[in-house]
């Protein structure tokens, strides 16, 4: 390649100006000049988009040009050429800048508009009076008149949504030049990694480029698409002014709050309390590499080999579970237990208004887990149980499955001022491509002064079966109903196919007179917000940029996560700490103990196949045993119909390590079992 000398400039413009406005406009090329000036005016159609480039340290004859989708690798005849292309692509930035980020966004004319005439003539036709004719024009007018209502809300924070993310990317860049020279020019790395997904950013020319280079070259490919941020800051005179600073500090801002309120639970650790410790170990942060490699199953071809068994026979390989059981999810509503802890010290101070706040968003946060959870935890064994001490927390956490027909988790939790009890029950609903689970129960928190708040959960619906990507979604009505000052009501919004935003989650606080006096807001994926007032706006009118106040944030996930995208509390449930590996620690109903689910956990899928095949056989005479009488052994039923609460006398026996009373349910089993009644 050679280059095209500065005289040629008005030329590369009309080949840019006849590309840009007629896209299929292709050049005829009558000498080599004239191809290379094709080439200069590809190159600053790409400019024009999201691009930057730079040289390579290795080679004098190439350098790269990166896009928003492509990196693209050139090399020149000389070096002397490639000084020349650097230089002709720095002005042509400035010949060709950026277009503005609103640009094509309009994607509704102002003056769309459309008619109902053929529709009334067709009605008229028909024989409908022109009053009901006159209703069915109106019906569609309206329908029409929200949609586009709807549409140009989106283009519009589509439009928002660029612009402040090109205000936090310019005012996140520090120049480190004011010009831009041969060989000498200075591209700055972004740190704001969050705001794209590409692995690589603007990269200097300097010694560490090589570095880079090497790196860029071993792992990405011509055909790779990556995503850059923008660079025009690097080509221009840097605005004057504070306003895209002012942004990202008040970004910075909000993040610190985050930080502060999700750290706030390692603040409590700190605090003396006779429920309290500290660990001397440390909890795993990913689970066991697995010893065999998964192999997936088709849901069809398992369906066609059981056609016309007994589906109550039917052994669900263990590919759809993840390795926890339903007793261990129980215990991820106590993640963020430490809204529990806050709630109490407020009531402590006297101020009952946050308390009941902190219980509504300790409340939603159980739901943040769910997201992305597609397999289904083990279900329990009639008897089986779970425990779950966390010092660092200052909880422990107890469950136990209490019933088979119908299926009954009871659970129990002590923390830092409070009990958290209740056991529910899942109704479930099949309507083809979906299936829906109404919870059936009673939660119940008390804190150490008396004050209690109950509630139940909402529904959950989990798409797309059969076709699709699997995903869930919680609606439905909250009702928090204390005994005292405060109560609340919380509205999880069903999503819907064209939901611009879901997930959304908003509600108030009322007092003993039935006055509004808090409004919440929030994702229950993400984060809840709280504004005091008397209900009288709307959650639209109101942003987490606004005067509204943080009460919790998602923690981060963690860092290798596999399918079962489980948290970083997940994680850790189904370890087996130092303490644990004591024998006669834990009972031999405890789901760590739980051979298939250990096994699936380790990665040995066929070893888990064969056990959970085996202990489903024992789990189908748990009816039987119900019917000759056997009792849950730590939870009790308050009067016939009453719910489960726990009896005691577990955490004793475990610090005796006498669990006699307690069968060894994962062990081998004969059909005489079934005659054996617990006392």
């Amino acid at each position: 390649m050679s280059m095209y000398s500065g005289s040629h400039q008005q030329v590369v413009r009309v080949f840019v100006d006849r590309l840009r406005w007629r896209p299929t406009y292709y050049p005829v090329v009558t000498s080599a000049v004239e191809q290379e000036l094709c080439w200069v005016a590809l190159i600053c159609l790409y400019l024009s988009e999201i691009s930057s480039f730079r040289e390579s340290k290795s080679d004098d004859r190439r350098f790269y040009i990166f896009t928003a989708t492509k990196t693209l690798h050139l090399k020149t005849d000389s070096k002397t050429d490639r000084v020349a292309w650097i230089q002709a692509l720095v002005s042509s930035r400035s010949l060709f800048p950026l277009r503005p980020l609103t640009d094509n966004l309009s994607l509704i004319p102002k003056d769309l508009s459309i008619s109902t005439e053929r529709l009334r003539k067709r009605l008229l036709e028909q024989g409908i009076n022109d009053n009901l004719v006159k209703d069915c024009e109106q019906i569609v007018l309206s329908e029409f008149s929200e949609i586009q209502g709807q549409l140009e809300l989106l283009c519009e924070e589509r439009s928002n949504l660029l612009d402040t993310l090109r205000q936090l990317e310019a005012a996140n860049v520090e120049p480190e030049a004011s010009g831009i020279h041969d060989n000498d020019y200075q591209l700055t790395k972004h740190e704001f990694s969050g705001l794209g997904r590409g692995k690589y950013s603007e990269c200097s020319t300097t010694e560490s480029s090589d570095d880079i280079e090497k790196q860029e070259l071993e792992e990405v490919s011509d055909g790779d698409e990556m995503s850059f941020h923008d660079t025009k800051e690097y080509f221009i005179e840097p605005a004057d002014g504070c306003g895209p600073t002012k942004v990202v500090l008040n970004h910075l801002d909000n993040y610190r709050e985050t930080e502060d309120l999700i750290n706030a639970e390692k603040m409590h650790t700190k605090k003396e309390s006779p429920k309290s410790g500290h660990l001397n170990f440390e909890r795993r942060t990913k689970l066991p590499d697995p010893v065999e490699k998964e192999k997936g199953v088709s849901l069809w071809s398992m369906i066609k080999d059981n056609v016309g068994k007994d589906l109550t026979r039917v052994c669900l390989p263990v590919y759809f579970n993840e390795p926890i059981s339903s007793l261990q999810k129980c215990c991820e509503d106590m993640e963020y237990s430490f809204l529990l802890d806050q709630a109490y010290e407020f009531g402590r101070e006297g101020n009952s208004l946050q308390r009941i706040l902190n219980v509504a968003a300790f409340a939603v946060s159980g739901y943040a887990s769910s997201e992305g959870r597609h397999c289904k935890p083990f279900n329990p064994l009639l008897g089986e149980t779970y425990e779950a001490v966390y010092p660092e927390k200052g909880i422990r956490f107890f469950s136990e499955k209490v019933s088979h027909h119908p299926t009954l988790i009871a659970c129990h939790c002590e923390g830092r001022g409070w009990k958290f009890w209740g056991d529910s029950d899942l109704h479930t609903k099949f309507w083809g491509q979906s299936i829906q689970l109404d919870p059936v129960g009673v939660l119940t928190l008390e804190f150490d002064d008396g004050e209690i708040f109950q509630w139940s959960k909402v529904t959950t619906t989990i798409y797309n079966l059969i076709l699709g990507k699997v995903y869930c979604g919680h609606h439905g009505t909250m009702h928090i109903r204390g005994n005292r000052q405060y109560s609340c009501k919380l509205k999880f919004k069903e999503q819907s196919i064209l939901d611009r935003n879901p997930h959304q989650v908003h509600g108030f606080v009322e007092d003993a007179m039935g006055k509004k006096v808090a409004m919440l807001f929030g994702k229950w994926n993400d984060s809840m917000y709280y504004v005091n007032n008397d209900g009288s706006g709307k959650p639209k009118d109101f942003t987490p940029s606004s005067d509204a106040s943080l009460l919790w944030k998602r923690s981060k996930p963690p860092p290798n996560l596999t399918r079962y995208n489980l948290t970083s509390f997940a994680i850790t449930l189904n370890e087996l700490t130092p303490g644990l590996q004591i024998k006669e620690k834990l009972p031999p109903t405890d789901s760590r103990l739980r051979p298939d689910q250990r096994h699936l956990e380790n990665g040995e899928y066929e070893k888990a196949n064969l056990d959970k095949l085996r202990l489903e056989r024992r789990q189908r005479i748990s009816r039987k045993l119900q019917e000759n009488g056997w009792k849950p052994r730590w939870f009790q039923r308050e009067g016939e119909n009453g719910s489960f609460c726990y009896g005691g006398g577990y955490w004793e026996a475990r610090e005796q390590g006498k669990w006699s009373g307690c069968p060894d349910i994962f062990g081998e089993f004969n059909e005489d079992l079934v005659d054996l009644v617990q006392v």
